[in-house]
């Protein structure tokens, strides 16, 4: 039986391939996206705001690709099923951009330290550039910020679950591999560039990975309204404000009916009903309920528009 991979996930394995094959083959002919489309140091004169976005399905080989790609199958095919795909995307290009605003971050760090500024060429490798050329070629390419902070995702909802990593050959609970995973990349980064390797990137990931999830644990309903239409919004409303009015209603009912009794005062004055009844009313919210509110006609939704007013 052939494995289900859930939209999302699969959209973005496609996507991060079809971007690999088209960066290849784009070479070929001249062409280089990652100039294009890999995230620039902001001071570069190549540096685009979209690049932020961009930059995370662009990868600098196969190596690259597939060892991220891999961990987003495994990894976020399950976080996926458990968020819902819209909570699941947001979630992943939401970390994305976070590990590239740190990554930007700690190059702007590198800037300052070199004192670059002061500078109109710099010697790169015994070659002599001016420092807006250098400063170009600080591009960062890849998913792995996103993926990471999938990684970290999984780790914080199943802390206990054992997975067999390579090359251990017993199982490790997901909540120490995120932990070995966050020491390498602190190191690895603390130990000062120079391996062509974005750590600085990975852990800007997982970092805002780590307060996007603690947030939607302290605000649940935040977390649990991802995908929800105005319409459906605005019908939630309407029925909450329904119940609300109709349960004033029977509490005065109740209590003109005591005071009637006790002190034998007439009847107030019936409220004046709604422009639309309530048959019609209840008709429109089912309607609403089955095939959402775009469904309604406009006389419909000036109805229930014109109702919401008088509750």
């Amino acid at each position: 039986m052939p494995i289900q991979i859930p939209t999302m996930t699969k959209n973005l394995l496609i996507v991060n391939f079809l971007a690999f094959i088209a960066t290849w083959v784009l070479q070929l002919r001249g062409i280089d996206l990652t100039s294009m489309l890999g995230l620039h140091f902001f001071l570069a004169k190549d540096f685009h705001l979209y690049q932020f976005v961009t930059y995370m399905f662009l990868h600098g080989g196969f190596t690259h690709i597939f060892f991220n790609m891999f961990a987003l199958w495994m990894f976020g095919a399950v976080i996926e099923r458990v968020w819902g795909p819209k909570k699941f995307i947001f979630y992943y290009i939401s970390c994305g951009i976070g590990a590239g605003i740190v990554q930007e971050l700690a190059q702007y760090g590198n800037f300052v330290a070199e004192g670059l500024a002061a500078y109109d060429h710099v010697n790169v490798a015994g070659s002599i550039m001016t420092t807006g050329d250098y400063l170009n070629l600080w591009t960062t390419i890849g998913a792995s910020g996103a993926v990471y902070a999938i990684l970290l995702a999984f780790g914080m909802i199943f802390p206990n679950e054992r997975l067999f990593i390579i090359p251990f050959p017993f199982p490790i609970k997901a909540k120490w591999l995120v932990v070995g995973y966050i020491a390498i990349e602190l190191f690895s980064a603390l130990s000062g560039p120079g391996d062509g390797v974005a750590h600085t990137a990975h852990l800007g990931g997982m970092l805002f990975g780590f307060f996007m999830i603690r947030y939607w644990k302290k605000h649940p309903d935040s977390s649990q309204n991802f995908g929800r239409s105005r319409g459906q919004e605005f019908f939630d409303n309407m029925k909450r404000r329904f119940d609300e009015h109709k349960q004033a209603g029977r509490r005065n009912n109740s209590t003109g009916n005591r005071e009637s009794d006790r002190w034998e005062q007439p009847k107030e004055e019936p409220r004046r009903p709604p422009r639309a009844n309530q048959a019609e009313i209840d008709e429109i919210l089912m309607k609403i309920k089955r095939s959402g509110y775009d469904s309604l006609t406009k006389e419909e939704k000036r109805k229930l528009f014109d109702y919401s007013k008088e509750l």
